[in-house]
């Protein structure tokens, strides 16, 4: 094992990347998230790079590394790879015991994952290839809104009367929108309806049953996505700390195990 046996989790997402060192003891020591652009092996790298940078290390320090997400093969200084849901239920296990069912909402796809009381994988479902009801659609929505993305959520929060938005088609739900505005629709109200159709899309997906925890990009940066789900579910729901990080994390404690099991 290398010198500080410190851990290297990389998540290439089709919306982000995300990278994380962890320690022997599972403790987060940085982290790096931006767009994966059209180069996702080479932004993996430099965020790797600059997190050894940040902690005034050589790439020796890193014991081993583990890629996940979409693009998981291109990245080649990997050790390891493995597929985004293990990494994400490994990452969700660091910190909650099964069963759970893992709800992952991503920039350009959902995920549920089920877990039982072992931590085994017993169900898994994926959104159809269509951006409703992921990150990307917000985005669009965002866009259509002219409010920037980073703002959604607050805006989303000064609802009064939320609209109901389709929830199947994304091109539909714009032109809905479009109906909004000439009927005079608040933006706050069509924002809110935005979410409220991302968390609809989801509960059709499959029956959200027991413990259920949120992860992934879209609840890190908008917690009333979190009311909403608890509202239609009538209970609370958990989330991870850093929700964006949880594939990344698990990359990385699934290059520990890996490393330990061969010292």
């Amino acid at each position: 094992m290398g010198r500080a046996a410190l851990y290297c989790g990389i998540d290439v997402g089709a919306a982000a990347t995300k990278v994380i060192v962890i320690d022997r003891a599972g403790e987060i020591r940085a982290r790096r998230v931006g767009r994966t652009g059209a180069g996702p092996a080479r932004i993996a790298q430099r965020y790797r790079d600059e997190i050894l940078t940040e902690l005034d290390l050589e790439l020796a320090d890193i014991s081993r590394t583990c890629a996940t997400g979409y693009a998981r093969r291109d990245v080649a200084f990997a050790d390891c790879s493995r597929t985004e849901i293990s990494c994400h239920s490994r990452g969700c296990l660091h910190f909650f015991s099964g069963p759970l069912t893992v709800v992952d909402i991503g920039g350009q796809d959902n995920k549920i994952i089920r877990l039982d009381e072992h931590g085994k994988r017993v169900g898994f479902k994926l959104n159809r290839k269509c951006a409703a009801g992921t990150g990307a659609f917000l985005e669009e929505i965002a866009t259509l809104l002219e409010v920037p993305l980073e703002e959604m959520n607050g805006v989303a929060q000064q609802a009064v009367a939320p609209v109901v938005l389709g929830s199947f088609c994304t091109v539909f739900t714009k032109t809905e929108i479009l109906t909004n505005f000439r009927r005079g629709d608040r933006i706050p109200d069509i924002a809110a309806g935005a979410f409220e159709s991302v968390v609809r899309r989801i509960t059709e997906m499959d029956p959200l049953e027991g413990e259920i925890l949120l992860t992934g990009g879209v609840v890190a940066h908008n917690p009333v996505i979190v009311s909403i789900f608890e509202r239609r579910l009538a209970r609370p729901v958990k989330v991870p700390p850093e929700p964006q990080f949880t594939g990344a994390l698990g990359a990385a404690l699934v290059a520990q195990s890996e490393d330990e099991q061969e010292a």
